[in-house]
This record gives structure tokens, sequence and C-alpha cells, in this order.
């Protein structure tokens, strides 16, 4: 019965501490991956520092320099620089954005530099083949194709569109 006993409390506790929701990921200098869930730190870590994704990364923020080919951030502000062929936040990025694509889904402050270039709301400038802010509180885009739904000077206007 004694051994019974002293099994059952670890196990008890360990129920307990596995059963904690949101557990704060801590955040890491470095990140290479080849698709998520294939990367050193998974999906949920915070990244300081360099984040390299050979094929498709996926982490919450990025603050530094984010390389590849799918970058991919799902919240809170990541601040940096931003290359590959799509770059995507679901949340918020402040820093520069040089995609083949760039989609900021909430607020971009900065520069977006990319073929198409999307931000929910916009501070700064968009340069691209087509540009599109749900949003422009400050800002210039220059393209073919420049699109502002709110706050711009012209829903719609080819060359260059601004809101100031």
């Amino acid at each position: 019965m004694k051994k019974f006993n002293i099994l059952i409390v670890p196990a008890a506790c360990l129920l307990i501490l596995s059963s904690a929701v949101n557990i704060p990921a801590q955040e890491k200098p470095v990140q290479i991956s080849l698709f998520n869930p294939v990367q050193l730190y998974d999906e949920t870590t915070s990244i300081t520092g360099l984040r390299i994704n050979l094929l498709y990364g996926k982490n919450t923020k990025i603050t530094g320099l984010d390389f590849g080919l799918v970058n991919h951030t799902t919240s809170g502000v990541s601040k940096g620089v931003q290359f590959g062929v799509v770059g995507i936040a679901d949340d918020d990025f402040t820093g520069w954005q040089d995609n083949f694509v760039n989609i900021t889904k909430r607020h971009f402050e900065g520069l977006q530099w990319g073929f198409v270039n999307y931000a929910g709301t916009m501070s700064g400038v968009q340069i691209g083949l087509i540009n599109y802010a749900a949003n422009m509180t400050k800002g210039l885009q220059i393209g073919l194709v420049n699109i502002i739904k709110q706050g711009g000077q012209f829903p719609f206007f080819p060359i260059v569109n601004w809101a100031f």
C-alpha cells in the first residue's frame, strides 16, 4: 500500500503541472527551420536575434533579422528586418519587410518593399507593383496599383498615393 501512495502523489503532481495553460515560452537567440514543425524551437517561441527559414518558419514574434522563403509570425510586435519570398505577420510589424509578398494583418510601421504589399493599418512607405492598406494613418504608396481603403488621399490611385 505504501508503494502505491509513493507512486500516486508524484503522478498527481505531474498531472496538475502538465495541465497548466499558457506557460510563456522563453525567447531564443537563434532559430533554424526547415519547415514548421521541423525547426529548433517550436512555434510558440519568440526569437530575439536571427531566424533562418529554409522553407517555412513560424514563431510568435521575432526581433532582429528574419531570413527565408516563407517567414511567419503569429502574435506580438515583430521588429527588425525580414527578407524572403513571403513574409506574413499575423499581428504587428515594425521595421523593413523586403519580400516578394509582404502581409501584415494588423499594424505595420516602416518600409514594405515587394511585388505585393498588404497592411491592415499602415504608417510608413509601401513600394511595389500592388500596394494595399486597409487604413493608412500616415504614409506613402509608390506602385502601379495603390489602394488605401480608409484615411488616404484617394481610395485608389496609380503611381503614387498618400495619407498625411
